[in-house]
């Protein structure tokens, strides 16, 4: 079973991934902060890891980029509201960037890409 790591300040947005994602199989873990996110990763070493920008405290963007200097081999999705984020050179770090939305089909097919890559077998 394929652990993931969720990272979102939104109490509501991590509990419908718990409750989809879990129903698709994944093992799935929640974070509501950056720090959060790289505490969680260093003791878990998810399989993937969907990160959220916009959150108080360490953004995504900042969290992603101490994750990967960690663990570069972890894949992370960014997840966000905002499209223009996508132009931002730090978010280039991630192996996928989904627009959020409650429509979690095109998050759904970043992960399993992500995860199906060779690299994460």
């Amino acid at each position: 079973m394929k652990r993931i790591l969720f990272v979102d300040d939104d109490e509501n947005i991590r509990l419908l991934y718990e409750e989809e994602f879990s129903d698709e199989g994944y093992e799935v873990h929640l974070a509501e902060s950056g720090q959060e996110a790289i505490n969680k990763v260093r003791e878990l070493k998810p399989d993937a890891v969907v990160m959220d920008i916009r959150m108080p405290g360490m953004n995504g963007l900042d969290a992603m980029s101490r994750i990967v200097g960690e663990f570069n081999t972890i894949p992370i999705v960014i997840n966000s509201a905002y499209s223009h984020y996508k132009s931002d050179f730090s978010s280039w770090l991630a192996d996928a960037y989904v627009i959020k939305s409650f429509d979690l089909t095109e998050l759904k097919k970043a992960i399993q890409e992500v995860l199906a890559r060779p690299e994460n077998q």
